[in-house]
């Protein structure tokens, strides 16, 4: 469980753009480990979590692609029933929101890789590594 930083990037919403990041990314070696997609009418928001974010962040602002980056929570848990529950009662309690979150995994995966914006980062960190 760590802080890490995930980039948001704004892309047109049309065929190829994720296609064409994904392309860029890959030609400077740099893994995607965690992705999410929202869309509306006219762009895309893509959210991401890399093995060089300072990297693609770079490659992004040299051409011309709006990104933010911001800190949020990967958090490597069990696959199994009750997990994503249990983090979120934990917070819960604390009083942290989540904002949002992403995670995915194999069916026979023993872990899973969870992607948490919270409104409070450092609080949330030290409440879930408590035991």
């Amino acid at each position: 469980m760590e802080i890490v930083k995930q980039l948001s990037v704004f892309l047109a919403n049309k065929p190829g753009m994720l296609a064409d990041v994904c392309n860029e990314l890959a030609k400077a070696d740099i893994n995607i480990f965690a992705l999410t997609i929202s869309d509306t009418a006219d762009h895309s928001v893509v959210r991401m979590v890399v093995s060089d974010p300072e990297k693609a962040l770079a490659i992004f602002e040299e051409r011309g692609v709006l990104t933010v980056g911001s800190k949020v929570l990967a958090i490597e848990n069990n696959n199994k029933p009750g997990m994503l529950a249990k983090i979120s009662a934990r917070l819960a309690k604390a009083k942290i929101n989540i904002e949002y979150a992403y995670l995915a995994t194999s069916p026979g995966a023993k872990k899973g890789l969870l992607i948490m914006r919270v409104d409070d980062t450092k609080h949330a960190l030290k409440v879930l590594k408590k035991d």
